[in-house]
């Protein structure tokens, strides 16, 4: 699998993509750069089919990569399997904002998708 090295050693890239992710799952949006977002966005979607599997090994491969944190796991488990039950895919979106000032790397806003919007769009057509 091809990925993006971040500019930072294999430790430091897994931890910082695990926090990434762990605060997307609670916050349920975070602003950052565009390319961390693009890389976060690939372990939150794969914790949310763990979630959706609910079985013993997929809990257990999700703690691992979150370090064990249980509150992110239950909310996994309990509120966003449960939310996008019907939704194969694409549980995250990208919204891009301005370029930082300094670097000027563009920054985005990375957010879960939420189904009553979706839900809402139908009904306007």
């Amino acid at each position: 699998m091809a990925y993006r090295k971040l500019g930072r050693d294999n430790k430091h890239r897994r931890s910082m993509l695990s926090t990434l992710t762990k605060q997307v799952i609670l916050n349920e949006s975070i602003t950052t750069t565009e390319t961390r977002a693009k890389e976060a966005r690939k372990f939150i979607d794969k914790m949310i089919t763990y979630g959706k599997k609910g079985d013993l090994v997929s809990r257990r491969k999700a703690l691992a990569f979150l370090n064990n944190d249980k509150e992110v796991a239950d909310k996994i488990f309990n509120d966003l399997a449960r939310r996008y039950e019907n939704r194969d895919g694409g549980y995250t979106q990208i919204l891009k904002l301005n370029e930082r000032r300094g670097d000027d790397s563009l920054m985005v806003v990375l957010k879960l998708v939420d189904e009553t919007e979706k839900v809402k769009k139908d009904e306007k057509k």
